[in-house]
């Protein structure tokens, strides 16, 4: 009966093991490239969809690269802190790259991943595009 049930479970484990790797993103432009781990929720899974995507960012409070998504994405749980190298959400296609750490006024903002590389690239004054793409 252990046997069967170690079967079981493994089998279980392999089969959800596709399922429990995270997504991520690549983030090009010509400052630099990084990687991000996107979160889960349902915005993030809508945001997926729509990728590869090219984003004109522009420079906010010194703080944030902020752009405007080609469609709106699907509410999801907000919070109000973030720190350097969160992607946001502000507004339903408001897409924020934080290169500083902060806190935002309600209603907040929608986590839609965090970069794992340097996101300091994005702390340069003025506009840039960035392309949005699935890392597989």
């Amino acid at each position: 009966m252990r046997r069967l049930w170690g079967i079981v479970i493994g089998f279980m484990l392999l089969s959800t093991g596709h399922a429990m790797a995270q997504d991520r993103i690549l983030i090009s432009s010509e400052w630099g490239n990084v990687t991000a781990e996107l979160a889960d929720n349902a915005a993030v899974d809508a945001l997926v969809r729509m990728l590869p995507i090219t984003i004109g960012m522009r420079d906010h409070l010194r703080q944030e690269k902020t752009g405007n998504l080609p469609e709106a994405l699907p509410e999801a749980p907000r919070q109000r802190d973030f720190s350097a190298g969160t992607l946001g959400l502000w507004g339903s296609d408001d897409f924020v790259i934080y290169y500083r750490s902060g806190r935002v006024p309600q209603p907040g903002i929608v986590i839609l991943g965090t970069v794992t590389g340097d996101d300091s690239i994005f702390d340069c004054p003025g506009s840039i595009a960035v392309q949005l793409q699935r890392v597989r």
